[in-house]
């Protein structure tokens, strides 16, 4: 059976990454020069604080379930004095309405909502939701969701830097940075042509996403090891290609397993866990990418041109 090879192609596995990843860049630029955002992401209403109204016309009324016109309700809106809000037309049939400014008592929700019903037609009450967070404590999250970001990957760096070498460990740290800038390039996409944001739940996925990504490296740095420990003489190209193709049937099937388990959330958990399950799918794919093709290669191309020697190379497999 022909043996695949990473290592021959990996400039091109580079070039598909960097593209990517200059994508999501491009995207984070123009989200944070958009009045409407002001940040590489557009944040939810957990990190930026305020009043989330978001309304959904009643089907059930003839003649009530049409598409909204976001510039008449940008009228109404105007003409209750609110202050730079953020209104987005969603749904499939665009019947549904979501609003976002700052903290709003009930008598100005109750006006606001009376004038949108006057105009627009009648809600339903069912599916009316109201959600308010000061902006002390959305700050807040979104701090501590940076700091638990960090904090996870110095530990990490930190603990394949002692299991293994610390090229090892820095490539390693290549990959996981990879996944974490492609999922948020992505999201960041979705939220300047589609309105996603992000919530805390968004840090969740990111978190767990380093843990499945460094996981999966670590197996194939495991076998790239032992190889290397077994026949230190033979080129190190030829070591990573045979720890891949050794690996990968195990990388592959964990990934789909765990895919089409997020995929099922995707589709019927509800609207809650919705991006939540979108985030997870996109960083549990980047990173058995990013495992195979961005972090052994680059470790291979290290050793190649900064080869040690077979003594140094040589250490002991752990399980």
């Amino acid at each position: 059976m022909k043996k695949f090879s990473v290592t021959k192609q990996r400039k091109w596995w580079w070039l598909l990454s960097s593209t990517m990843i200059l994508a999501g860049i491009v995207s984070m630029i123009l989200s944070w020069t958009n009045p409407e955002i002001r940040s590489p992401l557009r944040r939810g209403l957990d990190f930026t604080g305020g009043t989330k109204l978001q309304y959904e016309l009643d089907c059930s009324i003839a003649n009530n379930c049409k598409p909204i016109d976001i510039i008449t309700v940008r009228e109404i809106v105007k003409a209750q004095g609110f202050v730079d809000p953020i209104i987005q037309v969603i749904g499939k049939d665009s019947t549904g309405l979501s609003i976002r400014t700052k903290d709003l008592k009930v008598e100005a929700r109750t006006k606001l909502e009376a004038a949108l019903t006057e105009k627009i037609g009648k809600f339903d009450p069912k599916k009316n939701q109201n959600d308010t967070v000061g902006p002390t404590l959305g700050a807040e999250l979104f701090q501590n969701g940076l700091i638990a970001i960090g904090l996870s990957f110095g530990l990490i760096l930190l603990y394949l830097t002692f299991r293994f070498k610390f090229d090892y460990a820095f490539f390693a740290f290549v990959a996981l940075f990879h996944d974490v800038f492609i999922t948020t390039g992505i999201f960041s996409i979705l939220g300047l042509v589609g309105g996603i944001e992000i919530d805390s739940l968004f840090v969740v996925a990111i978190l767990t996403i380093i843990g499945f990504s460094v996981n999966d490296t670590v197996v194939i740095y495991d076998r790239i090891r032992e190889v290397i420990s077994l026949h230190p003489d033979q080129p190190i190209d030829q070591i990573v290609d045979d720890s891949i193709n050794q690996t990968m049937s195990r990388s592959i099937n964990t990934t789909l397993t765990v895919l089409l388990t997020l995929l099922s959330i995707y589709l019927f958990g509800g609207d809650t866990l919705k991006n939540f399950a979108l985030c997870l799918i996109i960083g549990f794919t980047a990173g058995a990418y990013s495992s195979i093709f961005i972090a052994s290669t680059l470790f291979g191309w290290w050793r190649k041109n900064h080869p040690v020697t077979p003594n140094s190379a040589v250490v002991t497999s752990e399980s």
